[in-house]
């Protein structure tokens, strides 16, 4: 017999409010000042680097263009390269900061295809380590995060500073 487990998440609420409200989350953050409020943690020419706030494992960021752009096959040449570069400077702070095992790296595009966001195209990267699935999100339908999302933001922060 199953037996339920109650999990006190107060800070969900915010999230739960602002689910229904119109606009994009990655343009109402890039019109607000970078930090560990908004999550922006670099700003390139034509694309910036952001945190995920709900994130599947500590140091989860996503990448995505400036402009407000739903396909992939829409963005220019300079933007995706951009993005790519970024995936990929990205990938060598999280190795040197965070110093997981692999990484997921993935566009999700469209709602069958598991976007959360669905007008703004976006490249996750979500680091792994061994063992990072635990009991956990298998039984319980739950992840442990073991850094808060500001504690990860100033650690990634200096490293891309450099």
């Amino acid at each position: 017999m199953r037996k339920d487990t109650l999990i006190w998440a107060p800070w969900r609420m915010a999230y739960i409010k602002k689910a229904n409200e119109p606009g994009c989350v990655f343009c109402k953050k890039l019109k607000k000042k970078d930090g560990p409020e908004n999550l922006v943690l670099y700003r390139g020419q034509r694309s910036f680097i952001m945190l995920n706030l709900y994130p599947y494992t500590n140091g989860h960021v996503m990448v995505a263009p400036l402009k407000h752009i739903k396909d992939l096959e829409k963005l220019d040449t300079a933007t995706l390269a951009e993005m790519i570069k970024l995936t990929q400077r990205m990938i060598t702070v999280l190795k040197k900061v965070m110093r997981p095992e692999g990484f997921n790296v993935g566009i999700n595009i469209g709602r069958v295809g598991g976007a959360g966001v669905l007008g703004h195209v976006h490249v996750h990267i979500v680091p792994r380590w061994n063992g990072d699935h635990n009991f956990m999100p298998v039984i319980g339908a739950t992840r442990v995060m073991p850094q808060t999302l500001a504690e990860v933001y100033v650690l990634l922060k200096k490293e891309l500073e450099k």
